[in-house]
């Protein structure tokens, strides 16, 4: 009887090695993968913006022309508040960002950065000419992308620690 526990309890430890290998190695694989995510440049979307269309991306940067938006409407029909445009800057080139608001809760919300603050975004990128959705500069309304700009959809935006 104890060398079938004995044996039983080789068998939980080898079970629980091959698990932690696997986890050692997705967590390898993912660190990876974050800072391959890290290296993107501004330039690097705008050179072959299809290539990045709705890809999730990390960019840093400096927040400039932080431009609130009066409450749109969406093609939905509900109405969001609180989203907010701004160009980010990194030493290679400048993109448009977009941080959409919250919608069908009234609110008043101050947007999140503030211009020349230093910024990481987690971002979805907007390629021109695939009929997406992007929140205009202009007119501060949801129109469908027929300017040919490349944008980046905020999920994510954390002060740049240095």
């Amino acid at each position: 009887m104890r060398s079938m526990i004995h044996d039983g309890s080789q068998i939980l430890n080898r079970s629980i090695a091959k698990l932690l290998f696997g986890l050692t190695a997705f967590l390898v694989l993912h660190t990876d993968m974050v800072a391959a995510q890290e290296a993107v440049t501004v330039q690097e979307i705008l050179t072959d913006p299809a290539l990045f269309h709705l890809r999730q991306i990390t960019l840093r940067g400096t927040a400039r022309n932080v431009q609130p938006l009066d409450p749109y409407e969406i093609p939905a029909g509900s109405t969001c508040y609180g989203g907010y445009l701004f160009n980010l800057e990194d030493d290679t080139a400048t993109l448009p960002v977009a941080v959409p608001g919250l919608c069908g809760v009234p609110m008043v919300k101050d947007p999140d950065v503030e211009d020349g603050a230093r910024v990481v975004v987690e971002a979805t990128v907007q390629a021109p000419s695939h009929g997406g959705y992007a929140l205009s500069f202009k007119s501060g309304k949801i129109a469908m992308d027929q300017e040919g700009v490349v944008q980046a959809i905020a999920n994510r935006i954390m002060p740049l620690v240095e």
